[in-house]
């Protein structure tokens, strides 16, 4: 049964309501922004973990050990790079806060057994975004990060990398592996409503796989083969596995 205080409420109503979640939602990421830029030591000991011979997943492999060297060549880079670095972990770690803002606005105009469906899918989303940024934290990024790194078409060419560089990549390849990962929530939620089925996505499996391909190339920022099939697998395997997620 639907919520009959839903129906009273005017055009103006909802408009405050909505306005109230995304005040909440903005104070919830400027708070976890201005906590993660005062652990800037922390922070960014995080950060540089995968670029050290000490980081778990070449200790577990018993890779060779290597030796990086980062630089910076603009003045405000290091600054500016702490801000957005904040900004981007404090929106991380306010996004399970800002789900369920989300779901508090929309459940009062959702059915009993829709309500209880979308706590479930709300969980799964959190649950797979978080999935999505410890996969790439853990490994995509790190065999990456260590194949471009130490790659060299000559002993006379050194590799130096930039702060900027190795950040931003870090931090995108984390966001968007991590809103890719919702994948089988947006398959959940359309063959819900009617709109694909198993039947459907197992049709268009081969081009499917163009397209991952392609987004994978997209939110790749070094842009080499290496690095887009490690991106490119898991999405696959995530395509595979909203198939199976329909079937039941």
């Amino acid at each position: 049964m639907m919520n009959s205080n839903q129906n009273e409420l005017t055009f103006w109503d909802h408009l405050d309501l909505l306005r109230g979640t995304i005040i909440r939602c903005l104070a919830a990421v400027l708070v976890c922004s201005v906590a993660t830029f005062c652990l800037k030591d922390w922070l960014f000991a995080l950060l540089f973990a995968p670029s050290s011979n000490d980081f778990v997943i070449y200790r577990l492999l018993g890779t060779a050990p290597f030796d990086i060297r980062f630089i910076n060549t603009e003045l405000a880079s290091q600054f500016m790079v702490h801000i957005e670095v904040s900004l981007l972990a404090g929106f991380v770690l306010a996004s399970p806060y800002i789900l369920i803002e989300i779901y508090r606005f929309i459940a009062p105009g959702l059915y009993e057994n829709e309500q209880r469906h979308s706590v479930g899918i709300t969980v799964f989303a959190v649950l797979l975004f978080i999935t999505g940024v410890v996969l790439t934290y853990f490994i995509i990024f790190p065999f990456a990060f260590r194949f471009l790194a130490t790659y060299q078409v000559n002993n006379l060419v050194v590799n130096q990398i930039s702060l900027k560089s190795y950040i931003s990549t870090l931090l995108i390849l984390s966001l968007m592996m991590g809103l890719l990962f919702e994948m089988p929530v947006f398959a959940l939620v359309l063959s819900r409503l009617g709109l694909i089925s198993a039947t459907v996505l197992r049709h268009y499996r081969r081009h499917a796989i163009v397209v991952l391909v392609v987004l994978s190339a997209i939110i790749t920022p070094t842009g080499d083969a290496f690095t887009l099939l490690l991106v490119s697998l898991p999405l696959y395997l995530l395509y595979e596995f909203s198939i199976m997620i329909i079937k039941k």
